[in-house]
């Protein structure tokens, strides 16, 4: 008698007439693919926490100086600019070149050259790092900034193609930076490309030449200007073309290609020098007057529109006491444009420079500020030696402090300025009225006309 052959049927690859449909089933796992070596070359290595460190320095840098570039979209750019190239710069192009001299530190560019692919695939592939992270790491900050302005910046808006070729210098220094890692074996390279870099960035901000717009790092403070509309495109156009004749130069088997980028930077080079400052433009839009409907007027630029009322409540108890005053200003504006002396106007201390998230911090201050562009002279000739120079300058102080009290008046060291201003808050409505008409009539030039309380 035959005895039975037992079967597991957990080891069946598939139905047998014995187990039937309902037989289990053994499933072969798939191989997982292999992922692309530029994931690879992106994910891992120094690539992230340079992206990383780009972040956090444009995050610390601006909130240090926060908020003063929050209230105009022009102050934003600029420091965004200046922050990511002269900061970042010498981070992106030092991370390029560690990334360059990397094979050589690990002794593998014998079995890399071995591969089928060619020199510029793989030198694209080890590039990647220093030109992705950099510039990725600055856009994220510079979204994060632009969204922390936008509640307060008045009118305009940021210039986005500058913050684009920003963005491009970022990747090309990283770019130049691999290039010069992988031709130069030395460790101390990185470090001191770092510094020549920063030297090289910041030196020509302080030139006056037409050449200096070249460097991407040069900034244009001013809130009333607007770039033309090519210089962002040209300005990527000049540091993308450069690098990319770096890399050529470097890994493409026929290297006569890398004139080609460098044609276009150079072609690109030759409007920038020759526009120089006309680079930039006035832009009437931005300087356009924004008032209130008091007496004196408060005028504003469109820039700082936002900052219209706080300014107007600054200066309420000043020109409370300045109404129907003769020689008073009829009105006080800020922004490019210098008053017109047959219009009575003033010029105002830009509210923009001292608001703090929309508001003015110490409104008794800026209007006191107020008060000394009010009575401020452009004297060609004042002797402030003169017995009459130091009583007019006491009797200033203390019509400036009656018009716009300070708290630290206390603290200054006039005791003559103190006793003045006595006088004049003894005195009564009419009388404070007349004074200051005899005072605003005075010409502040001669000291000897200044009147006393």
């Amino acid at each position: 008698m035959s005895v039975p052959r037992l079967r597991d049927d957990r080891l069946s690859d598939g139905p047998t007439p014995d187990n039937g449909p309902a037989g289990t089933v053994r499933r072969t796992s798939r191989a997982r693919p292999a992922a692309h070596p530029l994931r690879s070359e992106l994910l891992r290595g120094v690539g992230p926490w340079t992206g990383a460190a780009t972040v956090t320095i444009i995050a610390l840098t601006m909130y240090s100086k926060a908020p003063g570039w929050q209230a105009r979209w022009t102050g934003a750019t600029d420091l965004l600019r200046i922050t990511a190239l002269m900061l970042c710069g010498p981070l992106a192009v030092a991370t390029g070149c560690w990334q360059g001299g990397r094979e050589r530190r690990r002794r593998t560019g014998e079995l890399l050259a071995s591969l089928p692919r060619t020199r510029l695939r793989r030198s694209l592939h080890a590039v990647a790092p220093a030109a992705f992270w950099p510039p990725v790491g600055y856009l994220v900050g510079a979204a994060g900034c632009l969204l922390a302005t936008w509640p307060y910046a008045g009118e305009g808006h940021p210039f986005v193609s500058l913050i684009a070729a920003d963005a491009v210098a970022l990747a090309s220094l990283g770019t130049v930076g691999f290039v010069v890692g992988r031709l130069v074996a030395w460790r101390l390279t990185a470090p001191l490309l770092a510094v020549i870099t920063y030297a090289g960035l910041g030196i020509p901000r302080y030139g006056e030449a037409d050449a200096r717009w070249l460097d991407p790092a040069t900034d244009h403070f001013y809130f009333w200007d607007r770039p033309v509309w090519w210089f962002g495109p040209a300005s990527a156009l000049w540091t993308g073309g450069l690098a990319c004749a770096a890399l050529l130069a470097y890994a493409a088997r026929h290297r006569v290609v890398a004139l080609v980028p460098l044609a276009v930077a150079l072609a690109v080079a030759v409007p920038i020098v020759r526009t120089g400052d006309d680079l930039w433009r006035p832009d009437p839009e931005a300087a356009r007057f924004v008032c209130d409907y008091g007496t004196p007027q408060v005028c504003v630029t469109a820039v700082d529109r936002k900052l219209l009322p706080e300014t107007s409540a600054a200066l309420a108890g000043l020109n409370a006491r300045l109404r129907g005053i003769p020689g008073a200003p009829s009105r006080w504006i800020d922004g490019p444009r210098a008053p017109e002396p047959g219009r009575d106007e003033v010029r105002l201390p830009s509210p923009g420079d001292s608001a703090v998230h929309g508001r003015l911090p110490d409104p008794v201050f800026y209007a006191n500020s107020a008060v000394g562009y009010l009575f401020s002279e452009d004297c060609d000739q004042l002797d402030f030696d003169s017995p009459g120079a130091a009583r007019a300058t006491v009797v200033n102080s203390a019509v400036r402090q009656w018009l716009a009290p300070r708290a630290d008046f206390d603290t200054f060291p006039w005791p003559e300025a103190q006793s003045q201003l006595r006088r004049l808050e003894a005195m009564d409505h009419a009388q404070g009225r007349a004074y200051l008409t005899r005072y605003l009539a005075a010409d502040r030039c001669d000291p000897d006309e200044v009147p006393v309380p």
